[in-house]
């Protein structure tokens, strides 16, 4: 197993989690006061962005790291990348002391599998190299909202408690300002030297960890180029003579010579996400969700032409029958991986770190196979214009009762775990122990049966590195990742909500949830655009206009972060 790309995707992002200690993001929702100072109250409601006039000054500041040079830099956006083979005897020192104090920390996390037990040798081995003496409270990371609602409405709070995205909704952005710690004292503006992997952070993730007017969160930063790749069977597409669609019409012809229902073979997959793409839809899987200044007035996604062009056209990919029929069942290409590697699909649309995952499993059992991603092209064949994702989406945060030496623990804790890729302890975070849980051949690290139990969903919650693609095993895949991505980041735009962490009132929460339900009934043909049009009349007279004036308001207050 290698280190996947540290990437924001949408929908399938606690899928991607799973298969990764790397990689991860997610939405925000619900809510009271997240900025008072901001004046995004709305009569006593709730809600805010972390765009307050005064946050600059709120920001840690960035000094790029040193330690090592990646062999792919970052540009448009793009995780850094690494294409050679792992040299132990090579990898470099990024903390030269432990800065831990010997103390106690507790830390409560979402957990997805059987967590292993506290006494084990990965946890042993961190604690020991960090100098602190991490506790986890892991919990089940399916039903973790349910679990935050009860620790933070009790007395008994751990003394971090990491928090995703998708878990915010409700009470929750409510209890990160009133239960948890301003870190700002040890880590704003030049503060943050301290801690060097820290302030290698991006300042773009720094400032989603603003709530309430304070710096508050540590984050899991991620690249802010899409990550949703229409990934496809090169090897055939190679042996077959097809060519990689460059318009929509090019793709829905292709679809149909691909397609042979007889012979099991169909073309793709659901295609809705790489429709937004195609069609320049804004991004709706975090809040904002897909509002944007257009023309000095602002939008949702739901109310433009893109968007029910780019529903239009997936309904065609699903009436021509080109759409392997298990999509059609809801169904999808996270659950479809056996189907794919039979040759039953060629093209779906899924989290870039399938393009490693995918490979690798396929690597011994069928030499031939090939999968590769598509560049996204516009609609009618020209520039595609792409929006771009939430730059971090899993956040910790410290007790606001901790004393200044649980706090320096968990920063110095934090710190460890933010080391970058070609680091001695990146390598303990996210492998574990040489000959434990890992080992390494002709340069390719492997993990151990116990690796695979016990080296995931832990130390790189509190925080990670800048987003990174590195895969020793398959370098040319690691360097196609990133080039994707930094292709895609040339046509990236940034939305008038770029890099804010919203917090929506909450009687706003539930104001869009039947909106992905639709989206499919009208692309399987089970409803028509016109209904789609109705929903979203009736959305704007529930609520949808008196929330458009409350984001008119943030960006009256606060300005706009487009470009």
């Amino acid at each position: 197993m290698t280190p996947n790309a540290a990437s924001a995707p949408s929908g399938p992002s606690r899928r991607t989690f799973l298969a990764s200690t790397a990689v991860a993001t997610a939405a925000v929702a619900g809510g009271m006061p997240l900025l008072a100072a901001c004046g995004a109250s709305d009569s006593g409601s709730g809600g805010g962005s972390s765009a307050g006039k005064g946050a600059q000054k709120l920001l840690p500041a960035y000094v790029a790291g040193s330690v090592v040079t990646p062999d792919i830099p970052s540009k448009n956006g793009s995780a850094i990348g690494f294409t050679g083979k792992l040299d132990l005897a090579t990898l470099k020192t990024s903390v030269p002391k432990k800065l831990g104090k010997g103390g106690k920390v507790t830390v409560m996390a979402p957990f997805w599998g059987s967590p292993p037990k506290q006494d084990n040798p990965y946890y042993d081995a961190m604690n020991d190299m960090i100098g602190v003496d991490v506790q986890w409270q892991n919990q089940d990371g399916n039903t973790y909202d349910q679990k935050l609602g009860a620790v933070l409405a009790s007395s008994d709070v751990p003394d971090v408690v990491v928090i995703p995205n998708w878990n915010m909704g409700g009470k929750i952005a409510t209890a990160i300002i009133s239960k948890f710690a301003d870190l700002g004292p040890y880590l704003s503006g030049d503060r943050v030297k301290d801690y060097p992997n820290l302030a290698a952070i991006p300042t773009d993730a720094w400032r989603r960890c603003i709530f309430g007017g304070k710096l508050r969160g540590l984050p899991m930063p991620s690249s802010y180029v899409t990550n949703i790749v229409p990934l496809y069977r090169k090897d055939i597409f190679d042996k077959e003579g097809y060519e990689v669609p460059r318009s929509a019409v090019e793709f829905l012809s292709l679809a149909k010579e691909i397609t042979n229902a007889k012979a099991k073979r169909w073309a793709c997959m659901d295609m809705k996400w790489t429709a937004w793409q195609m069609f320049s839809v804004l991004s709706g899987s975090e809040k904002p969700l897909g509002w944007n200044l257009v023309d000095g007035k602002l939008v949702n996604r739901i109310e433009t032409d893109e968007y029910l062009e780019a529903l239009e056209w997936t309904r065609k990919l699903f009436a021509a029958g080109v759409v392997h029929p298990d999509a059609m069942l809801g169904k999808n290409a996270p659950d479809a991986g056996p189907k794919f590697a039979a040759g039953e699909f060629l093209i779906y649309p899924n989290d870039i770190s399938q393009w490693w995952s995918r490979t690798a499993e396929q690597a011994t059992q069928n030499p031939d196979y090939k999968i590769w991603g598509m560049d996204v092209y516009g609609h009618d064949g020209g520039d595609p214009q792409v929006w771009a994702e939430q730059p971090a989406g899993i956040f910790a945060f410290v007790n606001k009762k901790a004393s200044e030496s649980v706090v320096r623990d968990v920063l110095a804790v934090a710190n460890t775990t933010a080391a970058p890729y070609g680091t001695k302890e990146y390598m303990a975070t996210n492998y574990g122990v040489e000959g434990t849980h890992y080992t390494v051949k002709d340069g390719v690290p492997t993990k151990t049966t116990r690796g695979n139990n016990e080296v995931i969903n832990a130390y790189v919650m509190i925080a990670s590195p800048a987003a990174t693609i590195a895969h020793p095993d398959f370098p040319e895949v690691a360097k196609a990742q990133v080039e994707w991505q930094q292709r895609m980041g040339s046509f990236t735009r940034k939305s008038s909500f770029f890099g804010q962490m919203i917090t929506e009132p909450s009687r706003y929460t539930n104001l869009m949830d039947d909106f992905e339900t639709l989206e499919d009934d009208i692309t399987r043909g089970r409803k028509k655009i016109s209904d789609m049009q109705q929903a979203v009349a009736e959305w704007r007279s529930k609520g949808g206009d008196k929330l458009r004036d409350w984001y008119q308001k943030l960006l009256d207050d606060n300005g706009s972060s487009a470009s």
